[in-house]
């Protein structure tokens, strides 16, 4: 598992084939093949792209889970949810601005998003 840890910044995209656990804050796409886990003093302005997410904190983007996606009461998401819907938890207290996007079971996987939505520029 990689770490951004409490106090780091980073600025560009963050690719990894594992798991990556943000504590501290990044400006731009982070794609993690396996997971993401958002600490909840992390943060993401830009767009998340793995298997499974938790997210404790901030995020300022679109959240793409194939796989699975918990928000916990600490999490804060203005942007767009792209998740399996019998694999989305949020928990009490978890806020959430945007706009919600199902993916149907035995639809192809989402590598990507949409030229579109990752090209859209990102409010601030």
């Amino acid at each position: 598992m990689s770490i951004i840890g409490p106090g780091m910044n980073v600025s560009g995209d963050l690719v990894t084939d594992g798991t990556v656990r943000i504590e501290g804050r990044v400006e731009g796409t982070v794609r993690a093949a396996k997971g993401v886990v958002l600490g909840r003093e992390g943060e993401v302005i830009g767009d998340i792209v793995t298997q499974d997410a938790v997210i404790g904190g901030r995020v300022s983007g679109t959240v793409l889970a194939e796989s699975r996606l918990e928000l916990q009461s600490t999490a804060v998401i203005d942007g767009e949810i792209r998740a399996r819907a019998q694999h989305l938890q949020l928990d009490e207290g978890a806020r959430f601005n945007g706009q919600i996007r199902m993916i149907d079971e035995g639809a192809e996987p989402m590598r990507a998003l949409p030229a579109e939505a990752s090209a859209a520029p990102q409010e601030r």
